[in-house]
């Protein structure tokens, strides 16, 4: 049969005695009917027959069949930053193991071409998006074309309420905070990102609520707003370490801040973990291989990746769903250097 063309559900249901549907139901079927599609040891021997044929299903009469096209949107500000590319690949990895294909596309984080490629997404007529270059006030998710698609959101949530997979950022800030009190640091700095994302506006409340709780309120020039590269990490702790009474501890709520935070320290002629304690967030793989190794928040990367398809599966099968959110952990390293008082817990 091999050689005769296309190997087809209907050859193997001729070669077995059996009814196509059968076969197709074992093999084609939703994955939560396969196991009841037909008896174990009929199963069996579909499976085995198809593996020997080297069938493979066709994705074109499955969509005509089901009205899904198993292809599923994934929208990231840019893919080429580490942290987007980890969640990337928690996304691919998922949705590979349960039969789907993804497609992404960079937005640059910019509102309008974020508006022109939901649009795009949209008519490849996929069964379903993942976000991951969500702004907190949500403009960009108004389009009306999406109230008919389901979407989720990942690494980012807003404040109009779409269900997300996020890192507990506000949890990851606090964690910093705790560790700085630790090591006796009052005069602390946040290098807070951008904005308009709830990733450095949640990391950065969980820091400075822990401060306050602890009587030390930041004061609203020790907080930095910047890009979340290195470039702009770099610009805003020079602004930060230029002055008299500079802070003793910066939190850089990425990785890349830090490392632009590292460069300043640098050119200031200041030495990490002694005149400087500097904690970034995500823990990317290069923050243990630095120089001075980068205390970071380790943030689930991948996982966040991987439970955005899960939670995307269960919109699209119609379950209402509320978000998730996954535990981080902090990871100290030489970069916060040794005690440099009494505790303040």
């Amino acid at each position: 049969m091999a050689g005769d063309g296309p190997v087809t559900l209907r050859g193997i249901a001729e070669r077995l005695g059996l009814h196509v549907s059968t076969v197709s139901r074992v093999l084609n079927g939703p994955s939560g009917e396969r196991g009841r599609a037909a008896s174990g040891e009929t199963a069996r021997r579909i499976r085995e027959l198809a593996e020997e044929l080297g069938y493979r299903p066709n994705p074109h009469a499955t969509s005509l069949r089901t009205r899904r096209s198993n292809l599923v949107g994934v929208l990231f500000p840019r893919l080429s930053e580490i942290v987007v590319a980890t969640i990337y690949e928690g996304v691919e990895a998922e949705a590979t193991m349960r039969g789907l294909s993804t497609f992404v596309t960079n937005t640059q984080d910019d509102p309008a071409i974020q508006r022109e490629r939901i649009g795009m997404v949209l008519g490849r007529r996929v069964d379903g998006l993942i976000i991951g270059d969500a702004h907190l006030d949500g403009a960009a998710l108004a389009d009306p074309a999406l109230a008919r698609t389901p979407f989720v959101l990942v690494n980012r949530r807003t404040d109009t309420g779409h269900p997300a997979v996020t890192c507990d950022d506000h949890l990851g800030g606090r964690l910093v905070a705790e560790h700085f009190l630790a090591l006796g640091h009052r005069r602390v700095a946040v290098i807070a990102g951008e904005p308009f994302a709830s990733t450095g506006t949640d990391r950065t409340t969980g820091f400075t609520d822990r401060y306050r709780e602890a009587g030390l309120p930041l004061p609203a020039d020790q907080v930095r707003h910047c890009r979340f590269d290195t470039a702009g990490g770099h610009r805003a702790a020079v602004e930060l370490l230029s002055g008299a009474d500079r802070p003793t501890a910066i939190f850089a709520v990425n990785d890349l801040a830090a490392i632009g935070t590292m460069g300043a320290a640098r050119d200031l002629g200041l030495r990490l973990g002694e005149d400087l304690a500097l904690a970034g967030f995500n823990d990317t793989p290069l923050a243990a291989e630095l120089p001075v190794p980068l205390t970071s928040v380790h943030s689930p990367m991948a996982e966040q990746g991987r439970h955005a398809v899960r939670l995307l599966l269960r919109r699209i099968a119609g379950e209402t769903v509320a978000s998730e959110v996954l535990r981080p952990d902090l990871a100290v390293r030489a970069s916060t250097g040794a005690p440099i008082g009494p505790s303040l817990r």
